[in-house]
């Protein structure tokens, strides 16, 4: 996956359920309840395949491997991360992670890190092999709650394997979601503002 860069690339570039019976309980004085956890995006809200339909995997904890070389946890906190993988029955896939910050500011810094680490990810790409020619493309800022950019990921292998992905940071209060796209192909294969949308319903679903 261009967000996962194909296994061929990534190979070159070396990537509280309720029992029966239980009794509810109010919290301790003084304690505060627990916030609620963000949602995520369904199968239907991903931009449409032409041929296939997508499925959802459960949300699951940890940082998603489907992000591929772009998105890393280096350099952070350690937070606690959320994922969920989507799939169809053709070689297109999508992710969405979600990260909860302590605080707004720390959430903005961590939007501009993840957005600054897509935004150069091409240049990281190439550097790291001279077997795959990597190109990105911003495609702008979206008006979702604190805001959201969608940018692109195209990269071709020597061997002439060609992805193509979507990337986007968006951001709500304290916190923030990164979604991606890809498959094979180039920037015309790219459903840009399908995934634009996506990426709105992403952020106004967090809360």
């Amino acid at each position: 996956m261009s967000m996962r860069i194909r296994t061929s690339a990534l190979t070159a570039l070396t990537v509280a359920a309720l029992a029966a019976g239980t009794v509810l309980t109010a919290p301790a004085a003084g304690a505060a309840p627990k916030a609620a956890a963000p949602k995520f995006l369904s199968a239907s809200q991903l931009p449409p395949h032409p041929t296939s339909a997508w499925t959802a995997g459960p949300v699951t904890e940890g940082f998603p491997e489907g992000l591929g070389f772009c998105v890393s946890t280096e350099g952070v906190l350690d937070y606690e991360y959320r994922h969920r993988e989507f799939r169809t029955d053709l070689d297109t896939g999508a992710v969405q992670l979600t990260v909860v910050a302590s605080t707004p500011a720390l959430a903005k810094a961590l939007a501009k890190h993840y957005d600054d680490l897509i935004r150069t990810c091409a240049d990281r790409i190439e550097n790291s092999s001279p077997d795959i020619e990597a190109e990105g493309r911003d495609y702008g800022s979206l008006p979702v709650e604190e805001g959201a950019r969608v940018r692109g990921l195209h990269t071709e292998t020597s061997w002439g394997a060609t992805d193509i992905s979507l990337l986007s940071v968006g951001r709500d209060g304290k916190t923030v979601t990164v979604v991606s796209w890809g498959q094979m192909g180039d920037f015309d294969d790219a459903p840009v503002a399908a995934f634009k949308k996506t990426t709105t319903t992403a952020v106004n679903k967090l809360y």
